[in-house]
């Protein structure tokens, strides 16, 4: 005390001299203890609720992104085939998987911050009306700033995350293509162009990223500056109000206070606006999907209950573009009859194809099956009348009895290994060391080409359908597959309406009608005999088939020597 008296401060002395601090005196310690444990049981309740809020965000956000997967999934089941043929696998996989993703990290990243961030602004805003609504309303002003300010950033930075996911989605395609074609590029050594292209658009990628990231952390500096400015505001303002007596100095220092505490949710929101705008560029590429048109349901109507089926096309037209790929096209296929279609590359034949199953609708005409319309028939009513085996051959992740019995779920093994017996499979499956159970896809190394078709083929058979495609189903495989195909066939499409889709016309000489199509339409029907004795565009073909120097197109040598 003597110390402060010395220098001058007898003030701050005399206050000093009057506290109590002797130890212990005049303290409850009782009161501290209550204190002490109410605060640490407040505090473990806090961490508690934090723990239970954080889990339910988290089983919400993973409920919600479930949900959304699944209508996606069935979204893709809907749209029609034209679609799906005009979008890339990677595309489609991106918005399916990592547009998804980005959501629900954008959403367990923001969303507990913006809900607190708006309690606090209410509770605050509460507090600053009960000292000052005119410098609440002052406040208030920034509020639109900051909204148009944001919204103007936001627009341009919600364009470019888009245009960073929609590089991602084809950065994916490029990779998926590269690696379905790996042995291809391999062959002719185009790895070297691939890897080009690959570090092409990873570049893409990048550059939109990071100006995606650029434009999208303007908003914090932005919205920071004008809380500033507010700031400087509410001080001017308020020295005016203190002095004219009508608030305490205290008040304004109290509402300065609330107003920062009222302005800094509003800047972490802004700090977080990188996640949200992705996260909306995410939401908007998934929910333009969902909003794409879908493939119109049709009727609810069912085929009548007779087998073998008659299939009758009238007059059908169709055109992929606005070119007509199918012309004024008349074809009927008698109940278990076998009809092929032949014709050069581009000719119509899978088209014909994709009109039966109603992957398209026909642009005119009619197609019947047994006098019924198919368009007044529901598709899955129909398709579950097909079995397809298509040119290029799929399998499912999974095992071989899984495939064979993919036509057909509910099949038991002996039915699965009576299909693969019928359609030559059974030999090579044997010798595999798991049998049936052995687990393949169609990237499997294991099994040939021809073995991945074979097992196509006994997936449509197993599921007896009354109407077979069998679309160029022989142009993968060897001379020895080639006639274990053609014996299951001769077996299996009796009983059966069969349509096959051939270049080897050594596959269909047997065919009960042969129909030649040209530029879609049909030039020539009958017999493999008939139509080569009528020595037109089949005679034509089967020439080309079997390398008849007479029936080739000559080679100029000039052209020969530029190649």
């Amino acid at each position: 005390m003597q110390a402060l008296r010395d220098s001058g401060r007898n003030s701050f002395a005399d206050i000093i001299d009057r506290l109590n601090v002797t130890p212990g005196s005049g303290i409850d310690f009782g009161h501290v203890g209550y204190l002490l444990l109410t605060a640490a049981g407040l505090y473990s309740l806090g961490g508690l609720a934090g723990f239970a809020q954080q889990n339910i965000q988290n089983s919400a956000i993973a409920r919600i992104m479930k949900t959304l997967r699944y209508d996606v999934e069935e979204k893709l089941n809907r749209l029609p085939v034209r679609y799906l043929n005009g979008s890339s696998r990677g595309e489609l996989l991106s918005r399916m998987t990592n547009d998804i993703d980005n959501i629900a990290t954008s959403l367990s990243q923001t969303l507990t911050q913006l809900l607190f961030a708006l309690l606090i602004v209410v509770g605050v805003l509460a507090m600053m009306l009960s000292i000052s609504p005119l410098l609440t309303l002052l406040a208030l002003i920034s509020i639109p700033l900051t909204f148009a300010v944001g919204t103007a950033v936001a627009k341009r930075s919600q364009r470019i995350f888009g245009d960073q996911w929609r590089l991602t989605g084809e950065l994916n395609a490029h990779i998926e293509e590269s690696y379905s074609g790996h042995e291809l590029v391999t062959v002719f050594d185009r790895g070297g162009a691939f890897r080009e292209t690959f570090a092409n658009r990873n570049a893409e990628v990048k550059k939109t990223s990071h100006l995606a990231q650029f434009m999208s952390g303007l908003i914090a500096p932005l919205v920071l500056f004008i809380g500033n400015l507010s700031y400087v505001l509410l001080c001017v303002v308020g020295a005016f109000r203190v002095i004219s007596g009508q608030l305490t100095l205290g008040e304004v220092v109290a509402f300065v206070q609330y107003s920062r505490q009222y302005s800094q949710p509003l800047g972490s929101l802004a700090s977080m606006s990188n996640l949200i705008q992705s996260g909306i560029a995410s939401a908007a590429r998934v929910f333009a999907l969902l909003d794409e048109p879908e493939q119109d349901p049709g009727s609810q109507g069912r085929l009548p209950v007779v087998r073998p089926r008659q299939i009758t096309f009238e007059n059908v037209s169709f055109g992929y573009d606005r070119e007509p790929t199918i012309k004024d096209l008349d074809l009927v296929v008698e109940p278990g009859r076998t009809a092929a279609i032949v014709g050069a590359s581009g000719a119509g034949k899978t088209t014909l194809m994709n009109l039966l199953m109603r992957f398209y609708d026909v642009g005119s005409g009619h197609i019947l099956v047994d006098g019924t319309d198919i368009t007044s028939v529901s598709r899955d009513a129909l398709r579950s009348e097909i079995g397809l085996v298509p040119q290029e051959p799929w399998l499912l992740g999974g095992t071989i009895r899984d495939n064979i019995a993919y036509g057909r779920p509910n099949a038991t093994l002996e039915q699965v290994k009576q299909a693969a017996q019928v359609c030559g499979v059974s030999h090579f499956v044997d010798a595999l060391p798991h049998g049936y159970d052995t687990v393949v896809d169609s990237a499997d190394g294991r099994l040939s080409q021809g073995e991945r078709q074979l097992l196509c083929i006994a997936r449509a058979f197993i599921a007896d359908p009354a109407v077979l495609i069998l679309d160029e189903a022989t142009s993968a495989v060897d001379a020895r597959t080639e006639r274990l195909l053609q014996r299951a066939t001769s077996r299996l499409r009796h009983g059966r309406t069969c349509l096959v889709i051939a270049h080897r016309l050594s596959t269909i000489r047997d065919a009960d009608v042969i129909v030649v199509l040209q530029d879609g339409r049909i030039v020539e029907k009958g017999t493999h005999t008939q139509l080569l004795r009528a020595g037109g565009e089949y005679h034509r073909l089967s020439q080309y088939q079997f390398h008849e120097p007479s029936a080739l197109p000559a080679l100029d040598p000039d052209q020969h020597s530029s190649l």
